[in-house]
């Protein structure tokens, strides 16, 4: 007799006993995304270059990866994310932020106060000028 639901019910009770299982553990997070794409590129790299060096590293991420998703120390692990997406801003937030930086070079010149060290910013073409500190009140002269 065939049993109602077969493979449904079988997959919903597996379903149910790995959630019962997840309970307390960390999951899945942005650095674990990014080193399974970063598996993924080195697996494409290994179909081009035959070594073992990259096996062994795609292996150990790997096995990172599910250390880090089955661990019940979730604040370490929130904390290593954290790290993570910080550098990760720090990153894109200087290619972001690249070409105004370039545009801005073109019309200004950043000055240092000797003083106390804030940074001013003087349009170019205007000569020797004398150049006042907003924060500390201090002058000095440079060319723009």
């Amino acid at each position: 007799m065939k049993q109602k639901g077969g493979w449904r019910e079988l997959f919903r009770r597996w379903q149910m006993s790995f959630a019962r299982f997840m309970v307390g553990r960390y999951g899945s997070d942005e650095l674990n995304r990014f080193l399974s794409g970063l598996i993924l590129v080195l697996v494409v790299v290994s179909l081009f270059v035959r070594t073992n060096v990259l096996f062994f590293l795609e292996l150990a991420l790997l096995i990172w990866i599910y250390f880090r998703m089955f661990s019940k120390n979730t604040g370490r692990r929130f904390h290593e994310n954290q790290s993570y997406l910080n550098l990760r801003f720090q990153v894109t937030e200087g290619w972001r932020k690249w070409p105004a930086r370039i545009r801005e070079a073109r019309q200004y010149k950043i000055f240092k106060c000797p003083n106390c060290g804030q940074k001013l910013r003087i349009p170019r073409g205007h000569g020797k000028i004398s150049i006042h500190c907003r924060k500390c009140g201090h002058d000095f002269t440079g060319k723009s």
